[in-house]
Parts: structure tokens; C-alpha cells; sequence
């Protein structure tokens, strides 16, 4: 039966997004080599092994995908801190309390985000570092995720004592200069894992609202860090094929995985490739690359041939969650 009309559009958009992963897959790894603010269209499209002409139908121009790839970062981030605190207050806390207080919330939210730039160092300069560089857009991106720090922080003027709250604009200071610590770290490429910084970050961050007491305590806990799980670029399964998984090649895997030891023509008219010519080129080159085989007789004895996928074959479209 020929690939549905869904079955199609589907495979295609996934193409068209794997493309488009590959790209700010490697604004990111061209950021932890050095930065991007002089990165050219060329040199993030020959890193992501994507054409110019499908980067310019995914992205405007190179601000336009730097000013993607920094959201895209600031989202990864948001999320890995909102849902470490929320694991955190619906595990409870030890000891019987049933849920974690503001200084748990707050370290658990830092120790996450400085856990998290340990690990993509390529993301934690373009948070950073890169990011804020990429014009009024990611600027007001910025602006927007400093604010709700700031509102996260300002709950602790509820922890102070009546009468010894910090002034308003305390918690807004507070994350600049938590924000400005990190800043230089990474400007100077400090060997040492960001996340030895929390109880000295923490011990900053409550002591206007808690006092010197509660500072020292936080300064002297045990730091501990959990490996954080967050939504990566996938690695790409197509990087080191001879050839280019374009939109009708998808299609012709997509319809091949659909009804395997379909002939030449049965694959043709389920592609909607009506040159024969053309059908005859792709498929050799799909089975010369080792993503298709031939399981018929074949035509030198007078028989059509039978397509099905190899092993490899099978891998890209699992990779791509068609099969």
C-alpha cells in the first residue's frame, strides 16, 4: 500500500527538523569552541553538514539562528532549574518537613543551573557569555528570565525578620551579581566546576535576608550534585552518510520501511516519482550507501526487483521515530 499522505508529511517534517537541530546543534558547538559573534552562515552550515539554501528556508539570516539557538538555550536551562525545584517539593524534604523552604528552593535551583553549565559548556557560553551579544530580542529573552530570578529571590524578604527586610531592589542586585560571578568564570575559563561556587553563591544570596548566621551555614554545607537530565540536540544519524536524507529520499525509505520487497516501480509510484530515470539513480545510490537491498531475483533474470532496508537503513529511520 503506498506511504499515507500523513505518513509522508510526517517523515518530511521530521527531515525538515533534523535539519534544523543540526543547525543550532552546531551554534552550540561552535560556541564552546570559542563563541559565535563573528560566526558566518558558512561556517555553522559546513559544521552541521546542511546546505546554505536549507539553512536560509529554516532561519532568516545568521541572527536569526544565533537569536533561536540562545532561546533554545534559556529554555533548556528554565526548564532543568523548574523542574529540579518541583521534584524537589513533591519528594518532600528529610527529617518530615513536607515540603522545602525558600533557601532549599533557591539552592536546589542554583546547584541545578551551575550542574547544567558544567556539562554543556558549549551552552553555558551562550547563555552567558555569547547570548546577551545577540541583539534586542535575545536581550529582552535575558531581561525576562533575570526578572523571574529576581521574583524567586524577593520571596526571602518573607523569611527576614519584621522590621530587617532588605530594601526592594535587593534581590534584583542579588542576581546580577550572581550572574556576574559566573560571567567571569567562564570569561576566564576557570578549570574549576562552577558548581564548587554554591555555597559561596548561596551564602551572597541569603544573607541580606537572613542574616550572617544562616550565610555561614549555607557557605558550609555539603555541596552535591546530581547529573542533570535535559532535552539535548540528538545526535545525528545522517552526519557521516555519503549522502544527503533530502525530502523525496525520505520518502522512498519511509515507503520501503511501509512495504518491504516492493518492486522499483511500487516504490516509485508510493514516492510519487514518475521519472524513471530518476527512481532508477536514487535507489542505486540508497543501496550503494548501504541503507536498502535488494532481496529479489533482480532483472538480469528477468524478475523485478524486491527493496527492503538493511540493518543501517532501518537505524536513520528509527532515529528519526518513523519506525
Amino acid at each position: 500500500m503506498p506511504a499515507t499522505q500523513n505518513g509522508v508529511s510526517r517523515q518530511g517534517a521530521h527531515v525538515i527538523e533534523m535539519q534544523r537541530r543540526r543547525l543550532l546543534g552546531a551554534v552550540v558547538e561552535l560556541a564552546c569552541e570559542g563563541g559565535v559573534q563573528a560566526v558566518s552562515v558558512a561556517t555553522i552550515c559546513a559544521r552541521a553538514g546542511v546546505s546554505r539554501r536549507t539553512f536560509y528556508d529554516l532561519f532568516a539570516d545568521r541572527d536569526d539562528c544565533l537569536q533561536v539557538a540562545f532561546q533554545d538555550a534559556v529554555d533548556t536551562a528554565r526548564n532543568a532549574v523548574v523542574q529540579a525545584v518541583r521534584d524537589q517539593y513533591d519528594q518532600g524534604m528529610p527529617g518530615g518537613q513536607k515540603a522545602p523552604g525558600w533557601t532549599d528552593s533557591v539552592r536546589t535551583g542554583l546547584s541545578t543551573l551551575l550542574s547544567l553549565l558544567d556539562q554543556e559548556p558549549g551552552m553555558a557560553r551562550l547563555l552567558i557569555l555569547d547570548g546577551p551579544g545577540f541583539g534586542p530580542k535575545a536581550l529582552e529573552v535575558r531581561g525576562r528570565v533575570l526578572a523571574e530570578a529576581a521574583l524567586a529571590i524577593d520571596r526571602g524578604r518573607a523569611e527576614a525578620k519584621a522590621g530587617r527586610e532588605p530594601p526592594p531592589l535587593t534581590a534584583e542586585g542579588t542576581v546580577g551579581a550572581v550572574l556576574s560571578v559566573i560571567h567571569t568564570r567562564l570569561l576566564q575559563n576557570d578549570p574549576h566546576p562552577l558548581t564548587q561556587l554554591t555555597g559561596s553563591l548561596m551564602a551572597l544570596i541569603v544573607h541580606p535576608y537572613l542574616g550572617a548566621a544562616a550565610a555561614r551555614r549555607e557557605l558550609d554545607r555539603d555541596v552535591h550534585v546530581e547529573p542533570i537530565r535535559v532535552r539535548k540536540l540528538p545526535a545525528d544519524p545522517f552526519k557521516d552518510l555519503p549522502i544527503r536524507l533530502t525530502y523525496r529520499t525520505a520518502l522512498v525509505l519511509s515507503s520501503i520501511a511501509q512495504s518491504p520487497g516492493s518492486s522499483s516501480r511500487q516504490v516509485a509510484d508510493a514516492s510519487g516519482i514518475t521519472d524513471p530515470g530518476q527512481i532508477s539513480r536514487l535507489l542505486t545510490r540508497l543501496r550503494t550507501t548501504g541503507l536498502i537491498q535488494d532481496d529479489g531475483i533482480g532483472p538480469t533474470k528477468g524478475m523485478a526487483r524486491a527493496w527492503s532496508l538493511t540493518e543501517r537503513g532501518e537505524g536513520v529511520l528509527q532515529a528519526t521515530g518513523q519506525v
